[in-house]
């Protein structure tokens, strides 16, 4: 076993470069790209539109940061001689069956969700909001933004970085930071409260079961972009915040904030937590075998 001098300990351990040092190369590299690219996007895209091309402006951006963080992952891939699986992101199951699988229990669970405040006497369904051309052109567009945003932050959060931090600190340990940040990271949106954070956080954690089981990112994909779509397009409530333009209802919160998340939506919800916590025993109890990280893989 080599022994390295005392001030290459700190960057250098039994299993090579550190975990830490790994994850601050990976965001350096990922942030070059995203200044280099958002900036070109605000240059050429003006701030006043609306409507659809407010939110293929959305899609530009959030594709941009999609590359940026594909390419700080292939990157740190190459130089540790890994594959994108091994980050959790088999590219062969891309949009296959547990993307699906994951997108239908999204959409229930959220559903569920919603239903459950509906008894409570908070949220009413309303009627259509749009018809003919433009309910297919707004359905069609909010779609493909919510499945980039799922691609985006699932592999930010829970790719390269939650692997490298569970090479370092353990994976539970490593979850358990990560949900803490992407909580954290919510409490910029207009309109998220502190509970509406930690819901944000809990439900990052149950992604995290979900990689954990399957041993793949697509589950928590197909999940994140339609809890998001039914959310903000289908039954047309905030999301973290934010009240999409065209969606599908004129529906509405109304009730006491502890049932229906008032500005937050319904993640604000105290009734939230009840269903992140059965979506834990229900996934852990159908899943039961570790596949990610693989032993073989934490070196």
């Amino acid at each position: 076993m080599t022994s390295h001098p005392p001030m290459m300990r700190v960057f250098i351990g039994p299993k090579g470069v550190r975990a830490g040092w790994r994850l601050l190369a990976f965001l350096g590299i990922a942030a070059i790209p995203t200044y280099l690219l958002i900036g070109i996007q605000h240059r050429i895209i003006p701030a006043s539109l609306q409507g659809i091309p407010f939110i293929g402006a959305m899609i530009l951006g959030e594709s941009l940061l999609l590359v940026a963080v594909f390419f700080a992952s292939g990157l740190m891939a190459r130089i540790e001689s890994r594959s994108f699986a091994e980050f959790g992101l088999p590219l062969r199951q891309a949009f296959g069956t547990r993307f699906w699988q994951g997108a239908l229990w999204g959409f229930l669970a959220l559903t569920l969700l919603l239903l459950a405040i509906h008894a409570g006497g908070g949220f009413s369904f309303g009627g259509l909001a749009l018809h003919g051309s433009a309910l297919a052109k707004y359905a069609a567009a909010w779609a493909l933004f919510f499945l980039v945003v799922g691609c985006f932050e699932e592999f930010l959060m829970r790719g390269y970085a939650l692997f490298t931090l569970s090479t370092g600190i353990g994976f539970w340990r490593a979850a358990l930071l990560v949900s803490v940040i992407f909580g954290a990271i919510h409490i910029s949106n207009r309109g998220e409260s502190w509970f509406g954070a930690l819901s944000a956080a809990a439900i990052s954690l149950f992604f995290c079961l979900t990689l954990r089981r399957t041993g793949s990112l697509w589950f928590a994909i197909g999940f994140h972009a339609m809890w998001d779509y039914s959310e903000s397009f289908i039954y047309s409530v905030p999301d973290s915040g934010f009240k999409s333009p065209g969606h599908l209802l004129a529906s509405s919160l109304h009730g006491p904030h502890w049932l229906t998340g008032g500005s937050v939506g319904p993640e604000g919800s105290w009734l939230a937590f009840i269903l992140i916590a059965g979506l834990f025993v229900i996934f852990s109890r159908l899943c039961r075998e570790v596949r990610f990280p693989l032993p073989s893989r934490e070196s």
